[in-house]
């Protein structure tokens, strides 16, 4: 992997493929900029990129406090680490990409599309961690302090069964970055993790989505947020939160068709 030490971070990425070309904004072939969840790294997403057509730029990265990163004492709402992805675009030179993120990239990649729109052609999110119901807030406070007391162990309760790489990881995680980004996912201002403020952060989105949801109910609550023209929400209802690892193949084969039926970024 290479390194970046873009102000107070330093963040490790990988980045494959031809090199001319940044999006639209910067060239003709597309930039796929890959953002994993919560405790995870850039590694995860390997068989999706082994999985891609030869012509895609893919960019993965480790965000703050992840993986390979540096792990600074803040800066860990989707905001800032959308802000960290800026400053990792304007270092390798891409004007603008199509992000993809998992379950908290997700939030991630829909606070750069919200934030910075001109760095985004279209976006791609899977099985995002926005739009808890009213139930799941209930259990908000509960979590952040049994983070705060246990760490990484907390976090895998909280998720349940995991494949072996995966749990490692996120066992490998700083408490400090696992308690913070669920704040900033959920708890701190500004958060759009809630229904509630998903609609209104959502309805502030100018570019094309693709959503990839493991459940119906979900799916048919995104499906009724107003998004912008070409967006898309698909339900894989026989897989589980890691549904783009348990079909990579499909899973790019999904991204591609729809790159290639939008009218802006260029699939190819």
């Amino acid at each position: 992997m290479a390194v970046a030490e873009l102000g107070d971070v330093t963040l490790y990425y990988t980045d494959e493929g031809p090199r001319e070309g940044g999006g639209r904004a910067g060239g003709d072939r597309p930039v796929l900029l890959l953002v994993h969840g919560w405790g995870g790294h850039a590694r995860a997403w390997e068989p999706v990129t082994a999985a891609l057509p030869p012509r895609f730029r893919v960019i993965g990265v480790d965000l703050r406090g992840h993986g390979g990163s540096s792990a600074p004492p803040d800066g860990y709402r989707p905001a800032d680490l959308a802000g960290d992805l800026v400053a990792l675009m304007e270092r390798l030179g891409v004007a603008a990409a199509i992000p993809v993120g998992h379950s908290m990239g997700a939030q991630v990649v829909t606070a750069l599309a919200v934030e910075h729109p001109d760095r985004v052609a279209a976006l791609v999110v899977v099985d995002p961690a926005y739009g808890a119901d009213d139930r799941e807030e209930l259990l908000f406070s509960g979590r952040r302090a049994a983070l705060r007391a246990d760490g990484p162990a907390a976090a895998v309760r909280q998720l349940g069964t995991l494949p072996g790489p995966i749990r490692d990881q996120l066992l490998a995680t700083p408490g400090h970055v696992l308690t913070q980004c669920y704040e900033g996912l959920y708890l701190t201002p500004g958060a759009f993790g809630t229904r509630r403020a998903a609609e209104r952060y959502l309805a502030r989105r100018s570019r094309p989505v693709l959503c990839l949801r493991s459940r119906p109910e979900p799916a048919a609550w995104e499906a009724s947020v107003p998004a912008p023209p070409g967006s898309r929400v698909v339900t894989w209802p026989d897989t589980g939160h890691f549904l783009h690892l348990e079909r990579p193949h499909a899973f790019a084969e999904l991204l591609v068709s729809w790159l290639e039926g939008l009218d802006g970024p260029d699939a190819g």
